[in-house]
């Protein structure tokens, strides 16, 4: 199993160098402009700090920047870590609604992701941009400008059907979430869609899945102080993801999220119309804000994450890695991130 953790604070790298000493295996680098240090600044001098751990962009937003710009970003990086770097993509949700937009169609993210992985693999690639397509290749690759000779491997990020079968049929991998991204069982029933489409099989694709584990102390209520510091930044982060889902396309919650549906709409949608989305976003991945802390409930809780003795959880870990999960992801909040690194090296990456 490997196991990797996204993060993106240049001035915190210590924190990365610390989690490759525990086990950590990939560094994964959110590319949210208006809310994280900057992906290739902050990937490049990981690069130049760290050994052995894969590093990547996690995920690449399209709106954000051309084809050609993220392909050959990437692989300049390569030449810094070389056979170490990995790219994910996805169309975009808190980095392009800051920005007022709305994530890329599925249609024009399938064209761009193929557009990517044609430069990396150096090939020649059908790039279009307002309306007009041309074909593109790498220029100068043989003269050290970038390293495409150690190859990248592309992964697509899905939490819904559609998205994971197209990971499935033109991707090395796909990154989703349990539950936000459906029960393992649907998430395996998508993907094998994709890949008997293009003729492939589970053997030979990266399955990586955020998966929360809450290891309670003895005696510790399930939703102590620590378990909601901890665990309640990706529950609401969850929660925000699926509000901008319902209101541009009518969508129902998920089961997790139905104990506090109806409260939680009506509280942002009370909030100013001209702040409503900066304010349900600035905390995103962070920090639970104060006025939100409420909504973490012990049944939400249990219903997210994974609850329970460190003998029970490692177990779930265990049933992860024999279903075929190559990847565990971890999304510490800002200010709980270094013991929450010791923790699960302790309680999970030491022990397996």
């Amino acid at each position: 199993m490997e196991f990797g953790l996204t993060w993106a604070k240049l001035d915190e790298m210590q924190y990365v160098t610390e989690a490759e000493k525990l086990g950590f295996t990939h560094l994964w680098t959110t590319d949210s402009p208006l809310i994280r240090s900057d992906a290739f600044v902050f990937l490049t001098a990981a690069a130049l700090q760290t050994k052995t751990m894969k590093l990547g962009m996690g995920v690449a937003v399209p709106g954000l920047r051309l084809a050609p710009t993220l392909a050959g970003g990437m692989a300049t990086l390569n030449m810094v870590a070389p056979g170490r770097v990995f790219v994910a993509l996805g169309t975009g949700n808190t980095g392009m609604r800051l920005l007022g937009r709305k994530p890329m169609a599925l249609k024009g993210f399938e064209t761009y992701v193929r557009t990517v992985r044609n430069l990396l693999d150096g090939k020649d690639a059908q790039y279009e941009h307002n309306g007009e397509a041309h074909t593109i290749r790498f220029m100068l690759s043989d003269k050290g400008y970038r390293n495409l000779k150690d190859r990248i491997p592309l992964y697509l990020a899905g939490y819904g059907p559609k998205a994971q079968a197209l990971a499935g049929e033109i991707a090395d991998g796909l990154t989703s979430n349990i539950p936000r991204g459906g029960s393992l069982d649907q998430i395996l029933a998508n993907v094998n869609k994709g890949l008997a489409r293009s003729g492939r099989s589970l053997n030979n694709f990266h399955l990586s899945v955020r998966v929360n584990f809450a290891v309670l102390e003895p005696g510790e209520p399930v939703d102590s102080d620590r378990i909601v510091n901890e665990f309640g930044p990706a529950i609401t982060t969850s929660i925000h993801s699926t509000v901008d889902r319902h209101l541009e396309f009518g969508e129902d919650p998920p089961d997790f999220l139905k104990p506090i549906w109806k409260d939680y709409l009506a509280f942002h949608m009370a909030r100013p119309a001209a702040e409503r989305q900066k304010m349900m976003h600035q905390s995103h991945n962070a920090y639970v804000a104060p006025d939100e802390r409420r909504f973490v409930t012990p049944e939400v809780i249990k219903r997210f994450c994974i609850v329970g003795k460190p003998a029970e959880v490692l177990e779930q870990v265990r049933e992860l890695e024999r279903r075929g999960v190559r990847q565990l992801m971890c999304n510490f909040p800002l200010e709980r991130g270094y013991q929450m690194v010791r923790d699960y090296a302790k309680n999970i990456i030491q022990k397996l």
